[in-house]
């Protein structure tokens, strides 16, 4: 196997940004950066600026980053839009199953030493190889 594009460094970078913004959260607003329950939050929260500015960027970020040719739109030829959706309504279904997502359990719920989170980051992990492999995905 051939690693391409290798960039530890970027990725350290990207991995400690995320951590810094989901711990400014926590001690700024007492929130938890899981997206699944921000989304969630949206149409039945109060507190709805805050939760839509953070989904807003999520969007508006790659998108700016697209446009100024910054990074690369990745090719997605042999996946259909159908087969894009049933993995997005599957990821939704399964964050409701867990109580949240990868960014919930692996980033916030590790970081708080939650055995839950623990346990299902490692439940995520042990299902997505398993997937990549039956699939015959990986590289």
């Amino acid at each position: 196997m051939t690693i391409v594009n290798f960039t530890p460094w970027i990725a350290l970078m990207g991995g400690a940004c995320i951590g810094a913004g989901a711990l400014l959260l926590l001690l700024a607003a007492g929130k938890i950066a899981g997206i699944s329950g921000i989304v969630a939050g949206i149409g039945t929260q109060a507190d709805k600026g805050w939760r839509v500015a953070f989904v807003l960027g999520l969007v508006l970020v790659p998108a700016v980053l697209f446009a100024s040719g910054q990074i690369a739109v990745p090719e997605l030829t042999s996946i259909s839009v159908f087969k894009l959706a049933l993995a997005g309504l599957l990821v939704g279904i399964g964050t409701r199953l867990g109580n949240g997502c990868t960014s919930g359990h692996g980033i916030c719920g590790i970081g708080r030493f939650s055995w839950r989170s623990l346990v299902a980051t490692l439940v995520f992990m042990a299902a997505g190889i398993a997937t990549v492999t039956v699939l015959g995905l990986g590289v």
